[in-house]
C-alpha cells in the first residue's frame, strides 16, 4: 500500500478479514455486490475491478444502475490514484445524472491532476453553485477547497509558463514497474539514498487489495567508490515487514531511523503510526512503536527531524486540526517527547498536509493539496527562520509560505524533498505523467547562491572527535551550536558581509578558535575550516621545530608553529603546560639532558616574548629518558610500527633497516607540550 495513498484516505486499515469469499457469479449484481465487500474493507483496487466487471454487465438502458456503478467506480479510481480512468467515470456519473454533493468537486481536483486547467475550473464553478446543499461545517470545509482550486486551476497554466530555476530529471536507475518515492540521503557524504517502494522485491507474497501492489518496503541505493549510485536493494534486516514500511527520516546523528508503518489486524483497526530503528554497525533493529499521543484512534506518519534534532515532524489527522491531515511537531526531549502543536493556519487547510522534510539549513518543506497550486500534492516552503524565531514561544504565530513554482511542482503529486547538502539540489517524488498514478524518483537543481563553511574537529596528532561541538558566532547577532558528524565534520550555511568566530570543543581536549570574514561571490562557495583540539591528557606533539644543530637556538622557520602555540594559549587562558624537549639516544645521557633543557627553554623564552605568562610555562629536557610511544594514527604513516610500540635504544636497534632506525629517531627528537592545570587565574592568589 502506498503511503501518500494510504496516508491520505485516513491510513485506515482492515480491522477484520473477509471469513468466506462469494462464489464467483456471472451478474452485475454479484459483481456490486463483491466491490461493495472490497470496499467496505478498504481494498479499492479490487472494489474497483469488480465495479468495472458490474459496469459493463449492466444494461446500457438501466441508466440509473450504470451511473452509480460509475460513480462508485471514480471514487476507487481517484483513491488509487488511476487520474484519467476516475475522470471518465466521474463523467459517466455525470452523464446518468447519479452525481453526488462531491461529484463536482471531485472530479475537479482529478482534472487538476490530468492539467485540464478549464476542464477543472468549471467543475469547481459548478460544485460552487451547489454547495448549499451541504450542511454549515461540511460546506465552509469543501467551499474553501474549491476556491483555493478555482483560483489554482486559473493561475496554473501562468505558473507553468513562467517556470523557475529549478531543473528536474527523472532518474530511471531507481525505477521500478510499480511506485517508488519519499526519498532519504543519508551517510557521511550523502552516498546512501533510501527511498520506499512497492516493486516485486518487497517483502510477502500477496497483492495488496488496496492498490493491487505489494506492500511498501525500504530500498537502499548506495554510491560506489566513483560516485556512481547503485541498483536498488531491500533492506536486509528485520526493518522490513510483510506490512507497509516507509516515508523514513534519519536523526542528525544518523544512528535513529524515523518511519511510517501500517500494520492490518483480524480483530480491530489499525492506524499508520511512527516508528523507530536504531542502527547498530551496518543493521537497522526492528522497529518499535513510537508513542506521540495516548490516541489510538488517529494516524501518525511521515515524520521528520529538524536539522538541530530538538524537534519531530509529522503529519496527523488527530482532533483538533484544520482539515483531513494536518502538520504537527513535538519537542524531543532526552526523557522522551512533550506536547504535540499544530502548526497553524498559515501552513494546514481545509485539505491534506503531508510529507515535512528539511533542507539541512532548517528550512520546512511539505506538500498539500489545499493551497493554491498546480494539481495534486504541490511542494511547499516556510523558511527556517520563521521556525527558529518561533521555537521558544508556546503557540507558533502564521507562518509564510512559499510556492516554489514549475518544474518542481507539476499537475500530479510533489513530494518527498531530501538535499544533498546546503546546495540547493537532491531527489523528490512524483507521478507526472504516469497513467497508473505511480511515483517515481526525480533530481532536483536550483543554481541558487549558497555560501557554506565545512569544517573538521579532530584530536591535533590523531582522529575525528564525533562528541565535539562546535560555537557559531556572528557580528550579525547569529549564535548557534553545532553538532558534528560520525566523521568529526561540520556544515553550515553562511552569510555574506559577516564576520564569525567559530570555537571548536569537546570534553577532554583544549579548545580551538578560527575567524571568517565572508565576502559576496557570484557563485556558490564552500569554506574549509580545521579545528586540531589539544588532548588535556596526553602529550601533545609541535609540529615543525627545528633548532640549529647540537645547539638550543630555534630555527627562524619554528615561528609558524609557535605562533600558533601562542594562540592555542591565548584561546585557553586557564591553562598551564609543560614544555619538554627530546633527543634521541645517540650522546650521553647527561650531554642530551642539558640540550633537551635549553631547548625547552628556548621555546619558552619565545612564548614569554610574545605575551604568554612565564608561570603558565615549565621547560623540562628529558634527552634520552622518555622515548616516544606510538598511537594508532601515526601507524598509518609508519606500517612497520604497532600501536603502543615504545622506541627504546633497544627497540630501534633491533629493526633490521637503517632508514626505519633512523625514523624512530627523528621521532624520538620532538617537542611536546602537556597540560599541567586547567585552573590558572581563577582563583585570588594568597
Amino acid at each position: 500500500m502506498r503511503y501518500k495513498e494510504s496516508m491520505r484516505q485516513n491510513c485506515l486499515l482492515i480491522g477484520f478479514l473477509m471469513t468466506a469469499m462469494l462464489l464467483t457469479g456471472c451478474g452485475a449484481e454479484q459483481a456490486i455486490k463483491k466491490g461493495d465487500k472490497f470496499y467496505a474493507l478498504g481494498e479499492y483496487y479490487d472494489a474497483s475491478t469488480q465495479y468495472k466487471k458490474a459496469y459493463s454487465q449492466t444494461p446500457a438502458k438501466e441508466r440509473a444502475q450504470r451511473g452509480q456503478v460509475a460513480l462508485k467506480m471514480a471514487d476507487c479510481y481517484r483513491r488509487i490514484n488511476y487520474t484519467q480512468k476516475a475522470i471518465a467515470a466521474y463523467n459517466n456519473a455525470i452523464r446518468y445524472k447519479q452525481t453526488d454533493s462531491l461529484t463536482y468537486l471531485h472530479l475537479a481536483q482529478q482534472q487538476m491532476k490530468g492539467g485540464s486547467y478549464k476542464d477543472a475550473a468549471r467543475s469547481y464553478q459548478q460544485f460552487l453553485d451547489t454547495i448549499s446543499s451541504l450542511g454549515s461545517e461540511d460546506a465552509r470545509r469543501y467551499a474553501q477547497l474549491a476556491r483555493v482550486g478555482l483560483r489554482s486551476a486559473q493561475q496554473a497554466p501562468e505558473w507553468k509558463k513562467e517556470g523557475s530555476q529549478y531543473t528536474v530529471k527523472r532518474e530511471r536507475l531507481f525505477d521500478s514497474r510499480r511506485s517508488e518515492y519519499s526519498p532519504m540521503l543519508s551517510g557521511e557524504e550523502n552516498n546512501q539514498l533510501y527511498f520506499t517502494s512497492t516493486r516485486n522485491q518487497a517483502s510477502g507474497d500477496e497483492m495488496s487489495g488496496i492498490t493491487g501492489t505489494k506492500n511498501a518496503d525500504i530500498f537502499l541505493s548506495q554510491k560506489d567508490d566513483k560516485g556512481k549510485w547503485q541498483r536498488p536493494e531491500v533492506i536486509d534486516s528485520d526493518l522490513n515487514t510483510d506490512w507497509d514500511e516507509g516515508a523514513c527520516s534519519f536523526s542528525p546523528d544518523g544512528k535513529t531511523m524515523y518511519l511510517t508503518q501500517c500494520r492490518t489486524d483480524a480483530s480491530y483497526p489499525r492506524y499508520a503510526t511512527i516508528m523507530t530503528s536504531q542502527r547498530s554497525d551496518a543493521a537497522w533493529s526492528k522497529a518499535t512503536e513510537l508513542q506521540i499521543t495516548r490516541d489510538t484512534l488517529s494516524a501518525y506518519a511521515h515524520p521528520a527531524v529538524s536539522p538541530d534534532g530538538q524537534w519531530l515532524y509529522f503529519c496527523s489527522n488527530m482532533p483538533g486540526g484544520m482539515g483531513g491531515y494536518d502538520l504537527w511537531r513535538v519537542r524531543i526531549m532526552e526523557d522522551g517527547l512533550g506536547g504535540v502543536e499544530n502548526l497553524g493556519s498559515a501552513v494546514n487547510t481545509a485539505g491534506d498536509e503531508e510529507f515535512p522534510t528539511f533542507r539541512p539549513n532548517g528550512d520546512l518543506y511539505f506538500s498539500s493539496n489545499g493551497h493554491e497550486g498546480m494539481g495534486g500534492l504541490d511542494i511547499y516552503i516556510v523558511k527556517g527562520e520563521e521556525l527558529k524565531n518561533k521555537s521558544d514561544e508556546k503557540t507558533l504565530p502564521l507562518l509564510q509560505v512559499e510556492h516554489p513554482g514549475y518544474p518542481l511542482n507539476s499537475q500530479g503529486d510533489d513530494f518527498g524533498m531530501t538535499f544533498e547538502g546546503l546546495l540547493n539540489q537532491g531527489f523528490f517524488s512524483s507521478n507526472r505523467g504516469d497513467g497508473k498514478g505511480w511515483d517515481h524518483i526525480y533530481s532536483f537543481y536550483n543554481p541558487e547562491i549558497v555560501q557554506t563553511v565545512k569544517g573538521w574537529v579532530y584530536e591535533q596528532d590523531g582522529y575525528e572527535l564525533p562528541q565535539a561541538q562546535v560555537y557559531m558566532v556572528g557580528n550579525d547577532g547569529t549564535n548557534m551550536k553545532l553538532s558534528v558528524k560520525g566523521d568529526g565534520s561540520f556544515t553550515q550555511q553562511i552569510k555574506p558581509g559577516v564576520d564569525y568566530v567559530f570555537l571548536g570543543t569537546c570534553k577532554g581536549y583544549l579548545n580551538h578558535q578560527e575567524h571568517l570574514r565572508v565576502e559576496p561571490v557570484t557563485e556558490s562557495e564552500e569554506y574549509v575550516l580545521q579545528f586540531p583540539l589539544a588532548s588535556i591528557t596526553a602529550p601533545v606533539l609541535i609540529e615543525n621545530i627545528f633548532y640549529d644543530f647540537d645547539k638550543a637556538t630555534l630555527r627562524p622557520e619554528s615561528t609558524v608553529a609557535l605562533d600558533k602555540l601562542v594562540t592555542l594559549l591565548e584561546e585557553n587562558p586557564n591553562v598551564t603546560i609543560e614544555l619538554s624537549a627530546h633527543c634521541d639516544y645517540k650522546g650521553s645521557a647527561e650531554y642530551n639532558k642539558r640540550l633537551a633543557q635549553r631547548r625547552a627553554e628556548s621555546v619558552v623564552e619565545y612564548l614569554t616574548a610574545h605575551g604568554v605568562a612565564a608561570d603558565r610555562l615549565k621547560p623540562v629536557g628529558y634527552g634520552k629518558e622518555k622515548p616516544k610511544t606510538i598511537r594508532k594514527k601515526l601507524t598509518e604513516r609508519y606500517p612497520f610500527l604497532k600501536e603502543g610500540d615504545v622506541l627504546t635504544e633497544e627497540f630501534i636497534k633491533a629493526l633490521k633497516e637503517e632508514e626505519q632506525q633512523e625514523q624512530c629517531n627523528q621521532l624520538n627528537r620532538r617537542t611536546e607540550f602537556i597540560v599541567l592545570r586547567t585552573t590558572y587565574g581563577l582563583f585570588p592568589k594568597k
